[in-house]
Order: C-alpha cells, then sequence, then structure tokens
C-alpha cells in the first residue's frame, strides 16, 4: 500500500481526506476530513516523535541516540511543536 500524500503538488498546501473505504466489505464514506495531526507531519518528524515516546521523553536520551547535542534536539522538538500548532 502506498504512503498517503500529506502535501498537494501543485500548490504544496496540506491536503484533506476525501474518502474512506472499507477493504472488507466495499463500504465507502466521502466527505471533506482533516488529516489526523500526526499525519501531518513529514516522514522524519513523525519517526522523531516516536522515538521521543520510546524514550520515555527524555531529550537527553534522543540526543544520545541521534549523535546530536541536547540544544539541537530540544529545537527540533521545538520546531515539531509550533508545526503542530498551526
Amino acid at each position: 500500500m502506498q504512503k498517503l500524500p500529506i502535501i498537494c503538488p501543485s500548490c504544496e498546501h496540506t491536503l484533506s481526506v476525501s474518502q474512506l473505504a472499507c477493504s472488507h466489505c466495499a463500504t465507502t464514506i466521502s466527505g471533506d476530513y482533516l488529516l489526523p495531526l500526526f499525519l501531518r507531519l513529514n516522514s522524519d518528524e513523525q519517526l522523531f516523535v516516536m522515538n521521543f515516546i520510546t524514550s520515555g521523553g527524555s531529550l537527553k536520551t534522543m540526543a544520545s541516540t541521534l549523535g546530536k547535542s541536547y540544544p539541537t534536539v530540544r529545537n527540533m522538538l521545538d520546531d515539531i511543536i509550533e508545526k503542530l500548532k498551526n
């Protein structure tokens, strides 16, 4: 199965979901729905959030795992937080 696109290739705005389908019974639901918050992040940001959660929310552990400084990892988290606020 292909990865869900989140950015419009024409204008680069965030896409919305317009149709959902059940592969078991073929039911289809149409409408205009926002992407879930987590899916609005790109794949690198999603991986960062998953690693943050599995590290128990420790930026110190994240910095060690990523081989980056604590301030750099803190800035990465701050960037994701700002993106999720918008």
